[in-house]
């Protein structure tokens, strides 16, 4: 059931031959008994850190966190974390032990862990280490805190974070006091750094079983993302929606490419809906400027979190567009990928989709319209057809032969290509230059 690396295994070996106890313990030992494919491998040992350089003199050994029982060894190049049993004294922050004391119980070790499928431990003479039920909870797909989940979770708000992304990577169920201690001490989430959240935020947002995760934990996103306020239970009034505003972006979110920043934008693309709404004369709700109005409260909410700015530009950008019209033309596809690249083009249209999906069941077929659009940009790009300046068959120099200076060359060669994605002249470079001396 336990494939131990090579690496791993040797680790075992030296510090149990050195007359020590050693584990490999917590995720790897879950993904193992999951049959998930894991490379992260930590090991657990009576032996104290001193102890540990010892058995590993003939490697090259990092002491990356030495004060907290860790030392880093290379074998074949590859970091294996070897860290003392160890029990945690009193957490006055919500997040860190003021002092770690070393110990010689691996269940005193193991105790000290969040969850109990996380706090599993092998080695090939123990075989699987089960203290807490954690291989039950596997079979039954149930996330639980070791002990009182109160006390886990007043030690470290993180995992509150952790037990949701948990749920919602592995497809877990939270076990109902965990989850129940989730709802009531969410608020110590606010103690958290913003880099953690938004590591959380980016994983948890990417697992499989989101949609579920963000129906029941809503005050959780909330807190962690006031702009997402006021979405559940709000109805739209609009005969294109069957679910209120926050259903509709769990839907879409689920349906969205499992990339973060895609994720990302599905989570914000209505969140402006609640500040633009609007009842016409025949009871219809509408949101004129949502787009708009959401992108500014995503760029808000991701440079709060600091997420990094690569991020904030693109789901911002593609929050922005993300309901603009996308004609089955490839005239008017070329003007896209002129303005907005290949990339950004494709990922509005798998928005889109995914948005898509989100709207009542009769609106679902236009999905086949975005297979075709995807269709004709890849016929496009295969075709090597024109769509930027730089594929234009002349270049600046060219134009400066011809006595174009300054910022003339730029607004030239931006008519050319215009005329050139409305077929009004051919890509050649004879054609370009006489079209141009005709338009003069």
């Amino acid at each position: 059931m336990i494939e131990l690396t090579s690496q791993a295994e040797k680790a075992l070996e030296l510090l149990e031959n050195s007359g020590f106890e050693a584990f490999v313990v917590g995720g790897f030992v879950r993904d193992c008994v999951m049959q998930r494919h894991c490379n992260d491998v930590d090991i657990t040992t009576n032996a104290f850190p001193e102890e540990i350089k010892e058995c590993f003199s003939s490697f090259k050994t990092i002491d990356t966190g030495i004060k907290h029982g860790t030392v880093t060894v290379l074998i074949d190049e590859i970091p294996i974390e070897i860290t003392t049993y160890r029990s945690d004294g009193v957490y006055s922050d919500n997040r860190h032990p003021e002092s770690i004391s070393f110990c010689k119980s691996l269940k005193e070790d193991v105790s000290r862990r969040d969850f109990t499928i996380n706090a599993l431990a092998y080695s090939r003479k123990a075989g699987i280490v089960d203290y807490f039920g954690g291989v039950k909870d596997i079979e039954n797909k149930t996330i639980r805190a070791i002990g009182d989940p109160e006390k886990r979770f007043r030690e470290d708000a993180l995992r509150i974070l952790r037990a949701i992304r948990f749920s919602s990577v592995l497809g877990f169920e939270i076990e109902e006091k965990t989850k129940c201690a989730i709802h009531q001490l969410k608020n110590l989430i606010c103690n958290i750094s913003v880099e953690r959240i938004a590591v959380e935020m980016k994983r948890l947002l990417c697992g499989k079983n989101v949609k579920n995760v963000m129906l029941e934990y809503f005050d959780v996103f909330q807190l962690v993302c006031p702009e997402l306020s006021g979405m559940k239970g709000f109805d739209q009034r609009n005969f294109h929606h069957k679910f209120d505003i926050w259903e509709h972006t769990a839907v879409v979110v689920e349906n969205a490419p499992s990339v973060d920043y895609l994720r990302l934008t599905a989570l914000f693309h209505d969140c402006g809906k609640v500040d633009t709404f609007s009842l016409d004369k025949n009871g219809v709700g509408h949101f004129y400027s949502h787009a708009s109005v959401s992108a500014e409260k995503a760029e808000t909410a991701l440079r709060r979190l600091k997420f990094d700015n690569f991020t904030v530009s693109r789901v911002k950008t593609l929050v922005k567009i993300h309901d603009t019209p996308l004609e089955e033309s490839e005239t008017y596809l070329k003007k896209r990928l002129s303005k907005l690249g290949y990339n950004v083009l494709k990922e509005l249209i798998s928005v889109q989709r995914a948005d898509t999906l989100g709207l009542a069941d009769e609106f679902h077929s236009r999905k086949e319209h975005f297979d075709c659009l995807e269709e004709m940009i890849e016929k496009i790009i295969l075709q090597g057809q024109c769509f930027s300046i730089k594929d234009l068959a002349v270049d600046g120099n060219d134009l400066i032969e011809i006595g174009f200076r300054g910022k003339a060359i730029g607004e030239a060669l931006a008519f050319l290509l215009e005329a050139v994605i409305g077929e009004k002249v051919e890509n050649q470079k004879e054609s370009l230059i006489n079209y141009l001396k005709r338009e003069e």
